[in-house]
């Protein structure tokens, strides 16, 4: 149920209504929540949970505290500049920051009121697993069996035990696309704060961009689509090894090249001529060129990206660059053309064959030998 749909008294009565609907009920979903909630909840009720349980929050040793941060360490390094502004911004809301791993294990903390109430104290200890399957419907199960921003309000949490809670949750993506997290802002009896989905969700892609950027790559490109660069946020990070292999990348670049996602499942790497309707070797040579230069590249589907590629990186400057920049080589501008002319035939190959002049066994021996 969004916040805005309902005056506050009006929607903890349909919160109420939506809880006798679906755990008393056990109706199949109400529309007075949002489906994920229903689902959440049905996923507890089907372990065998039930509300009313009490919900205790187990004491953490050291070890486990230092055995959780020590697997956690790239997450937490990328995070710890975050949760310092998330800290600030909402220091005055009685919200704090809670860093998980992707089982829901807390890893780091951050604003927590100094006169806390022991029920914040509880959530906010390193190595305390706040799970689905440990605590119920929380915004940090949610997100993390959604992968999804979500928002939760006091009687949406599934036990009653935790519906003193209010919570916005984002999942957190690692470089190679899999789930490494989730960020999480609660506040204990405090104010709706709907918005709070909004920055979870913004400051989780800071946490992910910074990801991408620890990873070692001799070229980082930066992605954006014609006529909206200069947003930090939105741009979509491909880092490329010496070879112009992908090595690591934000979900704004997976979500804008597309066939960067099919490289999570794949056996074999994903190449920057996969990507790109160009030899890739250009976007070295913009590089080199010029600091900033921004230079626009095709993909294979027909639409155009704005590119700054950047030399360098964790892997270190020019030494990973590859051989002959100053000229593309003509084998990759033969299969980048190969490749544009199968594209162009919707994958006939025949027909691609028959525009270029060529056999078709020349075609599939061609885009089989690829860039080296």
């Amino acid at each position: 149920m969004l916040p805005s749909a309902a005056s506050l008294p009006e929607r903890s009565a349909l919160i109420a209504q939506a809880r006798h609907e679906v755990l008393e009920r056990a109706a199949t979903g109400s529309p007075r929540i949002e489906p994920w909630i229903t689902r959440s909840w049905q996923r507890c009720l089907a372990a065998g949970q039930r509300p009313q349980q009490r919900v205790s929050f187990d004491a953490v040793s050291a070890q486990h505290a230092h055995r959780v941060t020590g697997q956690s360490r790239d997450l937490i390094v990328a995070a710890q500049p975050v949760l310092d502004r998330l800290a600030r911004a909402i220091a005055d809301t009685r919200y704090f920051a809670i860093l998980t791993d992707a089982r829901g294990v807390v890893v780091d903390v951050r604003g927590v009121p100094a006169n806390a109430e022991r029920a914040a104290r509880d959530l906010a200890r390193i190595g305390v697993d706040l799970s689905e399957q440990a605590v119920g419907t929380t915004a940090i199960g949610a997100a993390l069996a959604e992968l999804q921003p979500v928002w939760l309000h006091r009687g949406e949490h599934f036990f009653d035990d935790t519906s003193l809670y209010s919570c916005a949750g984002a999942p957190l993506f690692g470089p190679d696309g899999s789930c490494v997290g989730m960020l999480d802002l609660t506040g204990v009896n405090a104010v709706e704060r709907p918005e709070l989905r909004h920055l979870a969700a913004l400051s989780a892609r800071s946490i992910e961009n910074a990801l991408v950027l620890q990873q070692p790559h001799d070229l980082l490109v930066r992605l954006n689509w014609p006529g909206y660069g200069g947003n930090v946020e939105s741009e979509g990070l491909l880092c490329l090894d010496r070879d112009g292999h992908v090595s690591a990348s934000n979900a704004a670049a997976r979500e804008m090249v597309n066939q960067a996602a099919m490289a999570v499942a794949s056996p074999s790497r994903l190449h920057a001529s996969d990507l790109f309707a160009l030899p890739w070797t250009l976007l070295w040579d913009a590089a080199h060129r010029a600091s900033g230069a921004v230079v626009e590249v095709p993909l294979w589907s027909g639409l155009r990206l704005q590119a700054r590629p950047q030399a360098g990186g964790a892997a270190g400057g020019d030494a990973g660059a590859p051989v002959a920049l100053g000229r593309p080589r003509l084998r990759d501008v033969e299969t980048a053309l190969i490749r544009k002319a199968v594209d162009e035939a919707r994958g006939n190959v025949a027909e691609a064959a028959r525009v270029l002049g060529i056999s078709r066994a020349t075609v599939y021996r061609k885009l089989a030998r690829g860039p080296r």
